[in-house]
C-alpha cells in the first residue's frame, strides 16, 4: 500500500514548525527520520494531510555537556548517538542500548525525539529515558516546558506532549561515582521489537549498600514502566545480599497489563522480563562494584 496524499512542509527552525503545527492542528504530524511513522502511514493505519519534516533543522540536532547532564538533541540519530565517545562516557546505558534497535538501516535514519514521541512500549530509548530519569524538552507557541520522563509516556504510542508541541530535546544526568549500567531484553530474531526487557541503572554507597535503583522496564504494558516495587525493596540493602532472581520476580509481580499476543502469552512475558532484569540487575551490581 502506500500513504494517503499529504502536503509537506520543510520548516528550517524549530519555530516555525511549532507554528505550522498550532495552524494545521490535528491534521499535522512531525517527521524526522521516519522509521515508525512511514510502515504506519503506508499502511493506512494513521492518515495526515500535512507532514512537517524537521530534518533540516540544525538545532535539533548534537550531543552537549551542560553541567552535570548531557543533553541531546531530538533530530540527532540512534547512529550518531551510538558513535558518540560522551554518551559512552557519560550515559553508558543509552550507548549499549543503541546497537539493540532494529538494523543500522534503521540507527543511520531513525532519531531519539522520534523514538521518545512514538513510544512504543517494546522501545529501548523510552525505557532508558526512565532508569536514567531524563527530562524531555518541548517547544510549543506558549514557550518551552520540561517534562520528566516519568511522566512522558501516558499510554500506548501516546505522551504528555500537547497537539501544538514539538520535542526538541532531551536531558540526561550523567552518571558519576560507583554507578553500573546493564540492558538486556529476549527477541524473536535481531532487529525484532523485544518480547520482554529491562533497563537497569544501579548505585552504591560506599559501603557497599544500593543508593540508587532504577529497572526500566519494556515490552511489559501498554507503555514502558518503571518497577517502583523491586527498586525500592533494594534501596539501602547491601548488594552483595540481593538475589538478582529475587529482583527479577518483584519487578513483575505487580504487573496487571501485560500483553498476550502471537509472540508469547502474559505468562511467557512475564517469565522472560523476570529473567531480564535479573540479568541486567547482575551486570549493573558488578559495573557498580569494579568502581
Amino acid at each position: 500500500m502506500k500513504p494517503a496524499p499529504f502536503e509537506y512542509h520543510a520548516p528550517d527552525s524549530a519555530k516555525e514548525a511549532v507554528d505550522l503545527l498550532a495552524e494545521l492542528g490535528d491534521d499535522a504530524k512531525v517527521i524526522a527520520g521516519g522509521q515508525s511513522l512511514v510502515p504506519v502511514l503506508a499502511m493506512r493505519l494513521a492518515v495526515f494531510g500535512h507532514l512537517i519534516d524537521i530534518r533540516r533543522i540544525g538545532a535539533l540536532r548534537g550531543i552537549e555537556e551542560r553541567g552535570d547532564s548531557v543533553w541531546i538533541g531530538a533530530g540527532t540519530t540512534e547512529a550518531e548517538i551510538g558513535c558518540s565517545e560522551l554518551i559512552a562516557g557519560r550515559l553508558p546505558l543509552l550507548s549499549r542500548a543503541t546497537p539493540l534497535i532494529g538494523h543500522f538501516q534503521i540507527r543511520n535514519r531513525g532519531t531519539i525525539g522520534g523514538s521518545l514521541a512514538h513510544a512504543d512500549a517494546a522501545a529501548e530509548y523510552p525505557a532508558a529515558a526512565l532508569a536514567l530519569d531524563a527530562t524531555i524538552e518541548a517547544l510549543s507557541p506558549r514557550g518551552q516546558r520540561t517534562i520528566p520522563a516519568a511522566e512522558f509516556f501516558t499510554g500506548v504510542w501516546t505522551t504528555a506532549l500537547e497537539p501544538d508541541e514539538l520535542l526538541t530535546g532531551v536531558s540526561f544526568p550523567s552518571a558519576t561515582g560507583r554507578q553500573g549500567f546493564a540492558i538486556q531484553e529476549f527477541a524473536r530474531r535481531p532487529g525484532d521489537f523485544a518480547v520482554a526487557g529491562a533497563a537497569v541503572a544501579v548505585g552504591l554507597a560506599p559501603g557497599g549498600q544500593v543508593s540508587r535503583s532504577a529497572i526500566g522496564l519494556f515490552g511489559l504494558g501498554p507503555t514502558v514502566l518503571r518497577a517502583a516495587s523491586a527498586e525500592a525493596s533494594a534501596l539501602g540493602v547491601p548488594a552483595s545480599g540481593i538475589n538478582p532472581a529475587e529482583i527479577g520476580e518483584a519487578a513483575v509481580a505487580d504487573l496487571d497489563s501485560v500483553p498476550s499476543d502471537l509472540h508469547g502469552t502474559a505468562d511467557y512475558r512475564k517469565k522472560v522480563g523476570a529473567a531480564m532484569v535479573a540479568r541486567a540487575w547482575e551486570m549493573a551490581v558488578k559495573e557498580a562494584a569494579s568502581g
